[in-house]
């Protein structure tokens, strides 16, 4: 926590704010690219993805008021601009939310940096057809292991409310892989 404050005052800082944004990507680049890749699924818009996070939160380092831990507004602003890239496409590509999960899904297919096999593809295509909340709460869980006070900062919803949505989400899950079997 400490090195946080610290890391947070030099990026508010002119002299040092170059030098710590680099130690700030260091620490969170990973984790919030696999954050946003399990989102937005392929590889090419996680990165942009990414890239336009790191550059929300350069601009507006100087709005963070430590409310929360640093890595709860960095996924706050991934996950905020995640969806958006979502709804982008589905605006550009003239399409429904079930139309987006199937564009989304054919791109994961045909993304040469998706190393899963076939079970890991069939697994990302039960996760698709959750709804929005629960594909956050599910990914965020299973895949990297956050825990529910601190997804309760990120998402801004209840740790209650949390468990309940991935629990109702890992059983349409299960029901989707047992039908596609």
């Amino acid at each position: 926590m400490e090195n946080e404050i610290d890391l947070i005052q030099r990026l508010g800082t002119v002299t040092t704010k170059e030098a710590a944004f680099k130690e700030l990507l260091a620490l969170y680049k990973e984790r919030l690219y696999w954050h946003i890749r399990h989102i937005v699924k392929s590889h090419d818009d996680a990165d942009d993805v990414l890239q336009n996070t790191f550059i929300k939160v350069y601009k507006n380092i100087h709005n963070f008021k430590g409310d929360s831990k640093l890595y709860s507004w960095l996924y706050r602003i991934a996950t905020n601009e995640s969806i958006t890239h979502i709804n982008k496409n589905k605006k550009r590509l003239n399409i429904g939310s079930f139309e987006i999960h199937d564009h989304m899904m054919n791109k994961l297919k045909a993304d040469v940096y998706f190393e899963g096999d076939e079970i890991q593809f069939k697994l990302q295509q039960a996760i698709a057809t959750l709804p929005e909340k629960q594909q956050l709460v599910f990914n965020m869980k299973y895949f990297q292991d956050i825990t529910y006070r601190d997804m309760s900062e990120v998402l801004d919803t209840s740790e209650g409310a949390l468990k309940a949505s991935y629990h109702i989400a890992v059983k349409k899950i299960e029901a989707y892989l047992k039908r596609e079997v």
